[in-house]
C-alpha cells in the first residue's frame, strides 16, 4: 500500500500572519476618552429617538387600521 502523507503545516506563513497582524494593529489610532464619550453618547441619544419615532408610527399604523376594520 502506498503512504499517504498529509500536508505540512508551515509555521512561517502562521508567524508571518501574526507579525503583520502586530504591525497593523499598531497603526490603529485611538479615539481619545472624551471623543469616545461624545460618539457613545450621539448614537445612543439617535438610537433612543429613532426608536421613539418607530413606536409612534407604528401606534399611528394600528390605529389607522384598526379604525379601517
Amino acid at each position: 500500500m502506498a503512504d499517504i502523507k498529509k500536508p505540512e503545516e508551515k509555521p512561517a506563513v502562521k508567524k508571518s500572519f501574526f507579525k503583520g497582524v502586530k504591525s497593523e494593529w499598531r497603526k490603529i489610532t485611538w479615539p481619545s476618552k472624551e471623543t469616545l464619550f461624545r460618539e457613545t453618547t450621539a448614537v445612543i441619544v439617535i438610537s433612543v429617538i429613532l426608536g421613539a419615532a418607530i413606536a409612534l408610527l407604528d401606534a399611528v399604523i394600528k390605529f389607522g387600521i384598526g379604525f379601517i376594520v
